[in-house]
């Protein structure tokens, strides 16, 4: 990895390519140098001038002018901002993108609104007609383009009036599979290299990493653009505020800022359509839930982080190069709240999810929460120092339970100003889950509601990030690109994974379901809205998943609100959470005003990661030397209408992490294979004594005693109860007291870190 790679400083997709070894500041000078020249010529000077030279001159001049009309607004636009006073051996920048028109086109009648019934023309000359039942209109004038007038349903706030947390309610969708490819929901673009396979017959393609090398190899990574440019559409944000609902969770990949070493994906062009969903949902008075889907080195080893490696390929908080990924991810998130803190998009992007799905779940795990933990306070004061505190300064910030149970969080930085949780509730992936179907349908009641409103007491906001209804893991790639599927019931898949065959009362059975959970949840986004097609029938082969063809189809509601009072006509009267939110919990009296015991234990960086890399302080990390990078704004041609500049606090100024010149890195991607270093990396830091080994019993998978050697982390000093698992062994206890000096105290079904 090398530093020139690494925040080399270009703007992100800037329409004007930045030449390698060049700046736009060194560009810019030089332009104004010229003009200072000209400006200096006296009428005698000119008049000496012969007429080859005046024609020559007059050229020139032409010239000047293109380039101070065309290029100069393209700097202002899209390149970076300002310059630091840290330094950075970067002498390169960006393979520019051009992010052409990202906002809506002018309607050719002259149209700046309309409702039910109304034709829409977009970009290409083509149209379709707006449909709206639920006293939703559309808005967008040319002439102000950052009005935000449009609402998507009578009972949704217009972006231009205050959403109410407690008592407006987020019935929303996600645009999966668009800037995130997945296989289960972009289907065709896998199955292209289904015959490239290893040589025990297991396939290759399947993640984004494997999908963007193999389309370079053969020339089509092009396609991904096309994928872009034509999966999610300006039709589709009209039909899903007619759909009832009121909110998109857009994932957004880290790629779409930078890529750095050998990360193959495609770089910054996804930027130029996230400037698209934010002009369609202001045109169509949806709010954004931006998602930071996907970090340096994998949150979680699944597909949708981009490579799928399993937990040996979380290199994010964990491996060798965890801190340093780490370091990457808080950059990047403070570019991203830089640009929607903005005025002109902070009303349509008034949601910001830092981190989707860290892999600390019970059972499954390889990230420690006091780690992630410590990871979100950084983050969380990071953006607020950009913000400022309280209601109407940035964006709601999410953070997600990692799997782990909302007890875990009821109590995470009280005090804090608008945080908030994200959990990810699905069924599918339980088990076999061979029950019959309308056992499912009180389910989510009983095991979500309550605990749903008790959060929100304790807590604050809460909503569900993710959720389909999907009973089984069934359909294509689901569990990715043919991998193991759990579910045994009689006669496969197939019978679930053909809707076309689904009889009336399958539908039916699968509508309630979904009531019941919308129910339980109340603040939610379906995963997904659509599903692409399989390139073997042409038909969706993962149907739990589309709300799209559920609309269609009969088995979700036309009309979410008619998911209102399920849980009690099902039975199940969970406490209620009374709609009012505490002050502080949404920007109120109180808001920021976190008690120091509440982060006394969450340092950054932090002195260990886990039992394998006890050691943070040797891990090797990044230096605050680099160069910004601003997000670029969409053209505007408006008069004296202004995009914003990409950048909303001038106060901030400090330098983004690079690497320190002269060290060699590990590969950012394979550390979690690598062992804890001895002593520091680089020289970048102090040496510190190792955490002591302590012997704690635990029992092993058939619930008898043994001994693990592990090591204990916390800054907490003490004696620790280890809960244990498993059956009842006579002579032995369940639990075993151990002094430690650094603690860690696993949840229930959670395996003992070992060395």
């Amino acid at each position: 990895m090398s530093e020139e790679k690494l925040h080399s400083g270009s703007g992100i997709g800037s329409v004007n390519p930045t030449p390698m070894g060049e700046t736009p500041t060194g560009s810019n000078q030089k332009l104004s140098g010229d003009n200072a020249e000209a400006k200096d010529s006296t009428p005698a000077e000119k008049g000496r001038f012969s007429r080859k030279k005046l024609l020559i001159a007059i050229a020139c001049i032409s010239v000047v002018i293109i380039v101070l009309v065309v290029i100069l607004p393209v700097y202002f636009l899209v390149i970076k901002k300002k310059s630091n006073n840290g330094s950075s051996s970067s002498g390169g920048g960006h393979t520019s993108t051009d992010t052409g028109d990202t906002l809506p086109v002018p309607q050719p009648d002259g149209a700046t609104s309309g409702g039910d019934g109304s034709t829409v023309y977009v970009e290409g000359g083509s149209s379709f007609v707006y449909s709206n039942k639920f006293g939703g209109y559309w808005s967008y004038d040319p002439a102000r383009p950052f009005a935000n007038e449009a609402r998507a349903q009578s009972w949704t706030p217009a972006l231009n009036e205050t959403w109410k947390w407690g008592q407006d309610t987020i019935k929303g969708v996600n645009l999966g599979g668009w800037l995130v490819t997945e296989p289960f929901i972009v289907p065709a673009l896998y199955q292209k290299y289904s015959g490239v396979t290893f040589d025990n017959g297991s396939y290759q393609v399947i993640d984004e990493w494997k999908l963007s090398e193999h389309m370079r190899a053969d020339g089509s990574i092009g396609d991904l653009e096309k994928h872009y440019a034509t999966f999610y559409t300006e039709e589709d944000f009209a039909q899903i505020a007619g759909a009832g609902l009121n909110w998109v969770r857009l994932p957004m990949p880290f790629w779409a800022i930078e890529t750095v070493g050998n990360e193959p994906y495609i770089e910054s062009v996804q930027w130029k359509y996230v400037l698209k969903a934010i002009g369609w949902a202001r045109k169509y008075g949806l709010r954004i839930n931006l998602d930071f889907h996907t970090h340096p080195g994998s949150q979680n080893g699944w597909n949708h982080s981009g490579l799928n490696s399993g937990p040996l390929g979380v290199n994010w908080l964990n491996g060798v190069m965890g801190v340093a990924n780490a370091q990457r991810s808080l950059d990047y998130i403070r570019i991203i709240t830089e640009f929607i803190s903005q005025p002109e998009y902070a009303p349509v992007v008034p949601y910001f999810g830092i981190v989707n799905e860290p892999r600390i779940m019970a059972g499954n795990h390889v990230l420690y929460p006091e780690t992630v933990q410590a990871f979100y306070l950084e983050a969380y004061k990071q953006i607020r120092s950009i913000t400022g505190i309280g209601e109407g300064k940035g964006p709601m910030i999410s953070i997600h339970d990692g799997f782990l149970a909302f007890t875990e969080w009821n109590t995470f930085l009280t005090g804090a100003d608008r945080l908030s949780l994200d959990t990810h509730p699905y069924f599918a992936f339980d088990g076999p889950n061979d029950a019959a179907l309308e056992t499912f349908i009180p389910r989510p009641c009983s095991r979500w509601a309550g605990a749903i409103n008790t959060t929100q007491s304790t807590f604050g906001v809460i909503t569900a990030g993710e959720w389909s209804v999907a009973v089984n893991d069934c359909g294509l790639f689901v569990t990715g690109v043919n991998a193991e599927l759990r579910y045994t019931g009689a006669g496969g898949c197939d019978p679930w994974n053909n809707w076309e065959n689904w009889d009336q009362a399958t539908k039916d059975g699968l509508k309630q379901f979904a009531l019941s959970t919308m129910d339980a949840l109340q603040n939610w986004f379906f995963w997904t809205w659509k599903i692409g097609p399989s390139a073997t029938d042409n038909a969706v082969r993962a149907p739990f998943w589309s709300y799209k063809l559920g609309l269609e189809n009969g088995w979700l509601p036309k009309d979410p609100r008619e998911a209102a009072g399920t849980c009690i006509k099902l039975g199940e009267a969970p406490n209620v959470f009374p709609g009012t939110f505490q002050p502080w919990q949404t920007g109120g009296t109180g808001a920021g005003e976190i008690q120091p015991a509440a982060t006394a234990t969450l340092t950054w960086p932090p002195t260990s990661l886990n039992s394998n890399y006890p050691v943070a302080q040797y891990l090797p990390t990044y230096t605050p030397t680099g160069t910004h990078i601003t997000l670029a704004v969409p053209s505007i041609t408006a008069a004296g209408v202004s995009p914003g500049d990409g950048w909303f606090n001038d106060q901030d100024q400090a330098a983004l992490m690079v690497p320190i010149s002269g060290c060699e890195y590990p590969e950012a991607y394979g550390g979690a294979l690598l062992p804890q270093p001895s002593v520091p990396w680089c020289s970048n830091t102090e040496i510190v004594p190792f955490p002591t080994p302590v012997a704690i019993l635990t029992m092993d998978g058939d619930g008898l005693p043994l001994t693990t050697t592990v090591l204990e982390f916390s800054a907490i000093d003490g004696q620790v109860t280890i809960p244990i698992e498993g059956p009842a062994v006579t002579g032995t206890s369940t639990t075993t007291t151990a002094p430690v000096a650094r603690r860690y105290a696993p949840r229930a079904g959670m395996p003992m870190p070992t060395l």
